[in-house]
């Protein structure tokens, strides 16, 4: 009887990875592409129309600030604050402070305004990192005075090729022991139809639309530089102390990027679906 081939050792596998920290955000990288950056929140800014001028106005997730010097711009009169869990980007935002707008450390996730304190809450690209973030509509929609409106708009790409194909990178045999879950967005965020029927449950006054902006984006490897600001950030932190493993990762990750956005003499095509909301207190 023939004894049956001794297998061949394959690699040892790594340990499973420690859960990722949160991720380290970089302003000067965010607003590498400010313009395209904020152009959905001028779109839903443009929507949002008081009754009357707003006396204290929160923007949470305000990030490097300059989205929300442009509320303090609209209603100069307005006490405008905004919140953010990076000391990075409040630090950034603190540059844009006046005595009418200031920035505050605030987790979104835990953040609990006293009722009927707003008039105005604003979120732009924000709610995409809070899992489960439409249970806490409730509480903000109560901390509107009448006739307050709360107002977001989130990124609805995440089947979108700069998304999926990091999750299938990510999750490769090269990687899935160091990087499996980290910056995972399924179900990030949801369909507009079910912030329509959540925000009218709550008895609010909704406006809900989506846009695809077509972005053309400048210079070699693009998708990866507006990713880098974004998307990549839990992937960058989870491997801040490697820096090999991140520029493989890295390179790795631009090869594919180029293949599925190819340059045109334009310059990149980057299509970006974005999801609005407006809900106003009876």
């Amino acid at each position: 009887m023939t004894n049956p081939p001794t297998p061949t050792p394959g690699p040892r596998p790594r340990p499973a990875a420690a859960p990722a920290p949160a991720p380290r955000w970089d302003p000067s990288q965010y607003l590498r592409h400010e313009a395209h950056r904020t152009r959905p929140f001028l779109d839903l800014l443009a929507r949002v129309n008081p009754p009357a001028q707003p006396s204290r106005i929160a923007d949470l997730g305000c990030g490097a600030g300059n989205a929300t010097a442009l509320l303090a711009d609209r209603w100069p009169t307005a006490r405008t604050t905004g919140y953010d869990n990076s000391r990075e980007m409040l630090a950034t935002a603190a540059r844009y402070a006046t005595p009418h707008l200031d920035f505050a450390y605030a987790d979104a996730a835990t953040w609990a305004p006293a009722p009927a304190s707003y008039d105005l809450i604003v979120s732009n690209a924000l709610l995409q990192w809070i899992p489960d973030h439409t249970a806490l509509f409730e509480g903000w929609l109560d901390a509107l005075t009448a006739g307050g409106t709360f107002a977001f708009q989130v990124p609805g790409n995440f089947a979108a090729p700069s998304h999926t194909i990091l999750t299938d990178l990510r999750n490769s045999t090269r990687w899935r022991n160091r990087l499996a879950g980290v910056g995972d967005r399924a179900g990030a965020v949801e369909d507009p139809g079910t912030y329509l029927s959540l925000l009218t449950s709550l008895g609010c006054e909704t406006d809900v639309w989506e846009t695809t902006y077509l972005q053309l984006l400048p210079g070699t490897d693009p998708v990866l530089d507006w990713v880098k600001g974004t998307a990549l950030r839990p992937v960058l932190t989870a491997l801040a102390d490697d820096e090999e493993a991140s520029g493989l990762f890295t390179t790795e990750y631009a090869a594919l990027l180029r293949k599925a956005y190819p340059p045109t003499p334009a310059g990149t095509v980057f299509p970006f679906r974005r999801v609005f909301a407006l809900a106003t207190r009876p």
